[in-house]
């Protein structure tokens, strides 16, 4: 009885043990992606080169690193989002609200670097036709979210890369980009994101960072 009364008398007690296991797991959930450094970007581009489906894997990756593609989104690819009836390489293409999460539609610009690439990987595409899906897997078909997430891990993993996933690449997209000094809006938009304060989340920040913007003042 003294055990419970002392309870009674400070209700926190009843609620710590709880709000504990609460902290851990919204810390597990909230826990991000590695950002992965240029060398390191490279050294994975690089590591593709070893796999089986070197040129699919390479333009896998770069989606994710140079366009902020989330993983269900490139798995939702067809060849006819991405290029045009000529093969060429579309300097923009649209991902629907069926494409990605939240429901909402945004254009994806593509850069002149994803550009080169992605007009290297549509050499291989010549058998597939507008309505086929951009990426395959070996046996042919497509990739669906999760499979998508599963070869970013595998990739990563093979290549001893700890902590990095599938959205490493999104994250790093958004972390270089406000370091070159775009407004968080512009970020936002690029990233499909309805809030800023999403936005922000995804921005990495280190000590080297740090230094450098006080030596603006």
């Amino acid at each position: 009885w003294t055990t419970i009364w002392s309870h009674i008398r400070s209700p926190t007690a009843l609620i710590r043990p709880y709000a504990a296991r609460t902290h851990s797991v919204r810390d597990t959930h909230m826990k991000q992606a590695l950002t992965l450094t240029d060398t390191q970007y490279r050294q994975v581009i690089n590591f593709c080169s070893t796999r089986k489906h070197t040129l699919r894997d390479q333009t896998i990756i770069h989606m994710s690193f140079l366009a902020g593609l989330r993983a269900m989104e490139i798995a939702t690819l067809t060849v006819g989002d991405v290029y045009d009836n000529d093969n060429a390489v579309r300097s923009q293409f649209t991902i629907t609200g069926d494409q990605t999460k939240g429901g909402y539609t945004r254009t994806v610009y593509v850069s002149s670097k994803l550009s080169r690439v992605l007009k290297e990987y549509g050499n291989t595409l010549t058998d597939r036709r507008n309505s086929d899906p951009l990426f395959m897997t070996q046996l042919r078909t497509s990739f669906s979210a999760n499979t998508m997430c599963q070869l970013f891990l595998q990739i990563y993993k093979d290549y001893g890369l700890k902590g990095a996933t599938s959205h490493s690449g999104r994250r790093t997209f958004i972390t270089k980009l406000a370091n070159a000094g775009i407004n968080v809006r512009l970020l936002a938009a690029l990233a499909g994101h309805r809030h800023i304060s999403t936005t922000q989340r995804y921005i990495d920040v280190n000590d080297g960072q740090l230094a450098n913007a006080v030596e603006l003042v």
